[in-house]
């Protein structure tokens, strides 16, 4: 299973890379591999700021519906919307193309806080 060691994590499977000030975020491959098909992406909180751990959309499975937690503080200025079309990008390529949203970051601190590779690998048992 591939857990990039360059990303920060949650305990909520979501990655985190950052540049300056604005964070992408997507799922692991871990929840897409334990969600299974993913066909639906739903964000409907862009142009919003959030706190940390509030949900800022839902990932939807053949099988489940699950919500997606904002890592970082901050207001959400991105949306792949490639996913609207092509959900299954989720699956295929969770680190890359797969990614959902881009935050202007409102506390880098936050970011040092999130999971190492190495923590995140310990909780998921890989």
């Amino acid at each position: 299973m591939s857990i990039p060691s360059n990303l920060k994590y949650t305990k909520d499977h979501e990655w985190v890379s950052i540049e300056g000030d604005i964070a992408i975020v997507g799922i692991t491959h871990f929840a897409q591999k334990e969600l299974g098909d993913i066909v639906y992406v739903e964000v409907e909180t862009l142009d919003q700021t959030l706190e940390k751990d509030e949900v800022f959309g839902t990932v939807e499975a053949v099988k489940t519906v699950s919500d997606l937690f904002l890592p970082m503080a901050g207001e959400v200025i991105a949306f792949n919307e490639d996913l609207e079309s092509t959900p299954e990008t989720v699956n295929s390529d969770p680190y890359g193309a797969g990614w959902m949203i881009k935050i202007k970051v409102a506390n880098t601190a936050d970011y040092d806080a999130l999971l190492s590779s190495e923590e995140y690998t310990a909780l998921i048992g890989a």
